[in-house]
C-alpha cells in the first residue's frame, strides 16, 4: 500500500469521480498502476537490501550504470538514470566520499567528467547485486514465472514509445 488507501480503493474511487467521461479506462489503468508498481518496487528495494548500504534508489542507479558501462562520462549516467545532472552531481560526490567511485576529466575532451568504480565500489557491487536479484526475485513471485518474459516485453514496449529517441 502506497498511501492510505489500497489499490482496489483507489481504482473504485477514480471510476466513482471520473466514471462519466469518455476515457479509456484500460490505459488509466495500466499507466497508473506501472507508475504505483514502480514507486512500491522502488521502496521495498530501498527499505529492505539498499538500506543495508545506506544507499538511495538514485545511489544505487548510478553504481549500477558505472558498474556496467564504466569509464562512462557523467552525462550518459544522468540519461541512463533518467535524472537531471545537479541530482548526479550530489549523488556522485556522496559516493566518492564513500571511496566507491571516481571522477575526472576526459583526455580527450577537459570539459566532461568520466566516471569510473574504485576497487571497493567494484566489491560493493560484486557483493550488493545478488542480493538485489533476491529482491527482484521476491518483488516479481507474485507473477507467475513462465509469464514473467512476456510482461517485461510488454514493459520494454511502453517505454520504447515514451522514451525520447536518441
Amino acid at each position: 500500500m502506497a498511501g492510505p488507501h489500497t489499490l482496489t480503493e483507489t481504482e473504485r474511487r477514480v471510476q466513482a469521480r471520473v466514471g462519466g467521461l469518455p476515457l479509456d479506462y484500460s490505459a488509466m489503468a495500466v499507466a497508473s498502476n506501472l507508475f504505483r508498481a514502480a514507486n512500491a518496487v522502488r521502496n521495498h528495494f530501498e527499505r529492505t537490501v539498499l538500506s543495508e548500504h545506506n544507499l538511495s534508489w538514485t545511489a544505487f542507479v548510478v553504481l549500477w550504470v558505472t558498474w556496467i558501462w564504466e569509464p562512462i562520462e557523467t552525462r550518459q549516467i544522468a540519461l541512463e538514470g533518467g535524472f537531471s545532472k545537479a541530482t548526479l552531481t550530489g549523488v556522485l560526490s556522496t559516493l566518492e566520499r564513500r571511496e566507491w567511485l571516481t571522477r575526472e576529466r576526459s583526455a580527450n575532451d577537459g570539459r566532461l567528467v568520466v566516471v569510473k568504480l574504485t576497487d571497493a565500489g567494484r566489491e560493493l557491487m560484486d557483493g550488493l547485486f545478488p542480493a538485489f536479484n533476491l529482491q527482484e526475485q521476491a518483488v516479481t513471485s507474485p507473477v507467475d514465472p513462465s509469464k514473467r518474459e512476456e510482461l517485461a516485453e510488454m514493459l520494454r514496449v511502453i517505454t520504447a514509445a515514451v522514451e525520447p529517441k536518441n
